[in-house]
């Protein structure tokens, strides 16, 4: 049974994985106008400069975010990660694959989150989660399979890379569930502003130039919504949900893209992309209907931002 406070978790995932999942087309429409590099940089820079912005309006002026000392080399491990590494080979993925093909291959990334949550980080794991990955496996093997991908000369080694960008982002939400509890805005705001300022560096480094106006304007948009509001809901949906499960829910992300690349922008498909659909549909919808449900309690925990408990955890502070 999910408490108010466990929906509302359940809820922020699906609304960040809507965002994200919509990005993925949107940013496809551009990857032959500018490098991989240059437009992961100016969509994390939409993401960065938009959060921080909200932030300082939110708090009236700059706020410490108040993250103690050992909770830096997990956040920066994840900006490596995530805001780095994964969207550089998402970019370099897409240049020779479709993106409704791309948006479902994004499914593995809830499945290595999970796997990596359940072996390394020792989160619990449930039986119906566990098949519900297993479906979706099937369905990246299926998309994997000569003739799967249409219109594309490449499209193994563009399956491979945006595996790897999978790879990172589930590194990268394990990472951040270990900071989940700090102010989601600071988080999702940094990671933007330093992976911009990384991407943007090595693209002017190589001799890269900066794309016109017309261009960055409905770039940084795309970045502030899909990469920005959708990674500061998704490190909401950590504290109540931790990273298997939200990363479950997640799963919805790939068929928002998949939907907007095939009914917005015509994209062929094949009978066996149609085979893979219906494999990881079915998966997410085991992980949707899954209900999550034990004794449990809180150790003592030491808030850096502001929060209101619900009615089944409301406590009196010293």
């Amino acid at each position: 049974m999910k408490t108010r406070s466990g929906a509302s978790a359940v809820m922020a995932a699906l609304a960040a994985a809507a965002l994200f999942g919509a990005s993925t087309p949107l940013a496809k429409q551009f990857v032959g106008d500018l490098s991989a590099l240059l437009l992961a940089g100016l969509l994390y820079l939409g993401s960065g400069v938009g959060l921080l912005g909200l932030r300082v309006l939110r708090d009236r002026g700059w706020r410490n975010p108040g993250l103690a000392p050992r909770e830096w080399p997990w956040l920066l491990g994840a900006i490596g990660c995530g805001g780095v590494v994964g969207p550089t080979l998402l970019m370099l993925g897409l240049a020779s694959t479709s993106a409704a093909t791309a948006s479902l291959l994004l499914n593995l990334e809830g499945v290595l989150t999970a796997l990596l949550a359940w072996f390394v980080f020792k989160e619990n794991a449930d039986r119906r989660v566990v098949l519900g990955m297993a479906l979706i496996v099937a369905g990246g093997l299926v998309l994997s399979w000569p003739g799967a991908v249409t219109g594309t000369s490449l499209g193994g080694a563009g399956a491979a890379l945006i595996v790897g960008a999978c790879l990172c982002w589930a590194l990268d939400n394990n990472l951040t569930r270990q900071v989940a509890n700090s102010d989601a805005l600071f988080i999702a705001g940094l990671k933007g502003i330093i992976a911009a300022g990384v991407n943007i560096g090595l693209a002017l480094a190589m001799g890269q130039a900066l794309p016109a106006w017309r261009l960055v304007g409905p770039i940084l948009l795309i970045g502030f919504l899909g990469y920005g509001i959708s990674l500061a809901l998704f490190v909401l949906a950590l504290r109540g949900l931790g990273a298997a499960r939200t990363g479950a829910y997640f799963g919805a992300a790939p068929f928002m893209g998949a939907a907007i690349a095939i009914g917005v922008f015509g994209e062929s498909t094949s009978p066996l992309f149609w085979a893979a659909g219906l494999f990881m549909a079915a998966g997410l919808w085991l992980h949707l209907t899954e209900r999550h449900a034990h004794p449990h309690w809180h150790g003592t925990l030491q808030h850096s931002h502001p929060h209101f408990p619900d009615m089944d955890h409301r406590h009196d502070h010293p």
